[in-house]
């Protein structure tokens, strides 16, 4: 596939999200539509459109590759996934009714209510940072794949591509916001969602094998173990910490963050939220299976054609990010490489406009306030909107910039290790407001706690063999780090005044 083949391409692409974003913007761009898309969202699209933004690149590339890594991970994913669809429950039956219940807007504004106004501060600056970083590197995934494949062909610089890439993004949802957002959602997640299942079949065609052939194929690889028993103590895929990482990380990264519970708190009502929660899960387990899948059948096919996997031009690392495209574009023929570059294509930008949306969101809800203001939908206010959206587009370009100089990982890797460090105080925070409900936290000492325990957890994350005979942290970390939270909470924490009811 040539170079000006896959700019066609993807010109067509952002031409189809402009034109739906101008229909949908057009009658309505007021701070109720960008923040809540009116509470007038119909779940199964939400549903829907769910599964591009949780997906990302980073499964549309990461996942599969690291099926064949060196580390020997295989299936291994997917017990974190079975974690996932456990936390997914969760927030189904626990947090979205404590959203509905206080009619929010920013998911934060239980902080403020329950703990107070530094707290509620401290948690939003936690959500901006955390949503910053990772959606920083799912856009920097596919970036570097158009960079290498496309853009270098041109001679254009990297910061160049990742700019270009944020601005379009920024000029199709600055004016609808989540009103948009749910819409091209549902588009992008038709062209991940086919674009699995087309390339399962391409791979399947190339390597002459019919479905069943292939699911005994894989079956009979050394790619297709799932469950790890391994030793508890020094093993990092075990079943139980996959489990419990799955399950908090599932909180933390979606329970707790402004992005996808924004798409949720547009239904109707709480009904309808749940109705889409758990559907959203049993598609998302059922398409991770297929990615999975995509996975195995990839490296068979490297090793039947005697292709290696590419070396990260930084590093001069094999970098198993890149078996996916390395054979979509070189090595099938034209039309898998459409599928496979619509299809990653999709799964970055979903989750990225979502980001920025609720970046934005929550910076002007819960600093600027916008959402308690009467004045929250005339021009001046709307064009501040405007400019904060933007803002966040140039951090973001800012942090991928400095993440290609510095990173040696699988992005997979990197955004959950992130995670576990920013993530963590606020799963403490919640956890301590709703658990114990006889105390309240002495609020000007909350930052101090949530600077202090990332600290803290990476001290007990480098020493863990030390310090537990041998033990060795992976995706569970982020629990230690908000039970560290949670006791600084409830060192500083002291009698409440009145039994709160949240």
């Amino acid at each position: 596939m040539t170079p000006i083949a896959i700019l066609s391409l993807i010109a067509v692409y952002f031409g189809m999200l402009f034109t739906i974003s101008r229909i949908v913007s057009r009658k309505d761009s007021s701070n109720d539509a960008f923040f809540k898309a009116n509470k007038n969202s119909k779940w199964y699209l939400v549903a829907f459109g769910m599964i591009g933004t949780a997906l990302s690149g980073v499964t549309f590339i990461s996942v599969p590759g690291e099926v064949g890594s060196p580390n020997g991970e295989q299936f291994k994913y997917f017990q974190f996934v079975i974690g996932n669809a456990i936390g997914f429950i969760i927030i189904a039956k626990v947090l979205l009714p404590l959203y509905y219940r206080m009619n929010l807007t920013s998911i934060y504004g239980y902080i403020e209510q329950r703990l107070g106004t530094w707290s509620y501060k401290t948690a939003a600056i936690i959500f901006l940072i955390s949503r910053t970083i990772g959606s920083a590197f799912r856009l920097y995934l596919v970036v570097i794949v158009l960079q290498r494949y496309v853009f270098d062909y041109y001679g254009v610089p990297f910061a160049a591509t990742v700019l270009a890439s944020l601005l379009l993004i920024f000029a199709y949802t600055y004016r609808g916001g989540l009103k948009t957002i749910i819409f091209t959602d549902t588009l992008q997640t038709l062209f991940i969602v086919s674009s699995v299942f087309m390339t399962i079949y391409f791979i399947c065609d190339s390597l002459d094998l019919s479905v069943i052939g292939a699911f005994e194929e894989v079956k009979n690889s050394n790619y297709s173990k799932i469950f790890f028993f391994e030793d508890f103590v020094s093993g990092r895929f075990h079943f139980v910490k996959q489990i419990l990482g799955g399950i908090f990380v599932t909180i933390a990264m979606v329970g707790l963050d402004q992005d996808l519970m924004q798409k949720n708190l547009s239904c109707k009502n709480i009904g309808e939220a749940q109705k889409n929660m758990f559907t959203f899960t049993g598609i998302f387990v059922v398409i991770n299976i297929f990615f999975l899948s995509v996975g195995a059948l990839l490296y068979i096919y490297a090793e039947q054609n005697n292709i290696q996997v590419p070396l990260d031009y930084v590093t001069g690392k094999p970098r198993t990010d890149l078996l996916f495209p390395e054979i979509a574009f070189n090595h099938l023929t034209l039309v898998p490489a459409i599928v496979f570059l619509l299809g990653l294509t999709a799964a970055t930008f979903a989750t990225t406009d979502s980001a920025l949306t609720a970046l934005t969101t929550s910076f002007c809800v819960d600093f600027l306030g916008m959402d308690k203001s009467e004045n929250a939908n005339k021009p001046n206010v709307v064009r501040t909107r405007h400019f904060v959206h933007l803002g966040f587009s140039l951090l973001m370009f800012a942090v991928i910039i400095v993440f290609n100089s510095l990173n040696d990982q699988s992005v997979v890797t990197m955004i959950f290790r992130i995670a576990s460090y920013t993530y963590g105080p606020l799963l403490g925070l919640y956890c301590f407001g709703l658990f114990v409900k006889s105390k309240s936290v002495h609020d000007k000492l909350v930052p101090i706690i949530c600077l202090l325990s990332p600290a803290i957890t990476y001290l007990i994350s480098e020493n863990s063999k030390a310090m537990f005979g041998g033990y060795v942290f992976d995706v569970e970390l982020i629990i230690v780090n908000g039970l560290v939270t949670f006791i600084g909470l409830y060192i500083i924490s002291k009698p409440a005044n009145q039994q709160t009811t949240f």
